[in-house]
């Protein structure tokens, strides 16, 4: 067996081959990120082993450029383990006395990795929990492109109609929304007749909002103090931003039918524990990937970064330690998120979290505590493939 060690570059990668003995057969081997840049890592490795099946290969999942790389293996039938970059930074940190960090190192350090087996692969599995992954990814993507458009239309609004955001509860509803993009001005509300604002706010939330809300915003509007001057500009910078919300709102509408056509497909007990549905399911399955990758719940939970950290030096230990947010910040979003939920509607973990309150507590830290305790629930019901079944204490 000889080992394949890749570092991934954008436009580059370097590879490295040693032998079962950990003697380098060859190092730094420079090759670009084509068909032909492959071609020629393959040419090079013939040298040494024809046999897919005598070669381990790993390389690092650095950003998205290991991705092209690794679908040309894959084809070409080698078994690619995709690693970590905080792992193969670990094990330089324990072989390399001095701080040398160059492609030609790092590519014998990922082959030496993989010559030991010591490492953890990344959340790579099938292709249907990897087409999941990028799907709930762009999700996330879309869903804070939204929170920055919001915090632009406040941004404008503060400007323009700063009275604005007494009148509804939610700015950013539907209503609300409809009276932005046709009455962007107090001007343009003030010159409505408060009998035809009623009637067009009664049309928009379909009688949902009562007539009084209508003569409060035409006063509000006509006592406006947002700026007079460049309104053009304002009103036009406003409409185009609600107009982009409400297209990536449906952006978010069809990725997340998309995704539970993957999940259906999966038929995966996930959905089953309380504060888990079909779109924090789908990335919590994700991120995971196959969870036979864990031994143990106490190595997901590092995996997910909501391990607590340790500061420890000779005689002193910390007595406060932090979340350590090491791992997936996508995953750690999701199960902190569910936790959410969790504490209030699971009577088990509402009971462990009313219990670390009432130790003085603050709230965030219960839920940490929380988060990692639904950490170890997943992988109970993951490794065992069954629903979730609320187990009360014994009185």
């Amino acid at each position: 067996m000889v080992y394949l060690g890749i570092d991934i570059g954008k436009n580059n990668h370097n590879a490295s081959l040693m032998d079962a003995a950990g003697k380098l057969l060859f190092k730094g081997f420079s090759f670009p990120n084509t068909t032909a840049g492959g071609e020629k890592l393959l040419e090079q490795l013939s040298f040494h082993s024809t046999d897919p099946s005598n070669v381990c290969i790993g390389l690092e999942s650095t950003g998205h450029y290991w991705l092209a790389l690794y679908s040309f293996l894959h084809e070409k039938g080698f078994v690619i383990h995709v690693i970590n970059p905080i792992q193969t930074d670990g094990w330089r940190k324990g072989v390399e006395i001095r701080k040398r960090k160059t492609d030609t190192i790092d590519s014998a350090l990922i082959a030496d990795l993989i010559r030991y087996g010591s490492f953890v692969e990344s959340s790579l599995a099938d292709e249907t929990l990897f087409s999941l992954r990028t799907l709930t990814r762009f999700r996330t993507y879309l869903v804070d492109s939204i929170s920055d458009l919001k915090r632009k239309v406040i941004c404008v609004l503060d400007q323009v109609f700063p009275e604005y955001e007494n009148v509804f509860s939610d700015v950013f509803g539907s209503t609300s929304k409809q009276i932005l993009l046709n009455y962007t001005t107090p001007a343009e509300l003030e010159r409505l007749s408060v009998d035809k604002l009623a009637e067009v706010l009664a049309h928009t939330s379909r009688n949902r909002i009562p007539a009084a809300k209508a003569h409060e915003l035409s006063v509000l509007a006509a006592n406006s103090f947002g700026v007079t001057f460049s309104l053009e500009a304002f009103t036009f910078q406003l409409r185009q931003l609600v107009q982009q919300m409400q297209f990536i709102e449906q952006q978010v509408k069809d990725t997340e039918a998309e995704i539970k056509l993957l999940l259906d497909e999966m038929d995966s007990p996930i959905t089953t524990i309380p504060g888990i549905g079909p779109t924090t399911g789908a990335i919590i399955l994700s991120e995971i990937g196959d969870i036979n990758r864990f031994d143990s719940p106490a190595k997901l939970v590092a995996y997910a970064g909501i391990d607590a950290s340790v500061s420890k030096s000779g005689q002193f230990e910390s007595t406060h330690n932090v979340m350590s947010k090491r791992g997936s910040p996508y995953l750690r979003r999701a199960i902190y998120q569910a936790a959410l939920v969790a504490s209030i509607h699971d009577p088990v973990l509402n009971a462990f979290y009313l219990k670390k309150r009432a130790e003085g507590k603050h709230h965030k830290t219960c839920l940490g505590a929380v988060s990692r305790k639904l950490c170890y629930i997943i992988y109970a019901v993951l490794k065992a493939g069954k629903p979730y079944e609320v187990r009360l204490p014994q009185a």
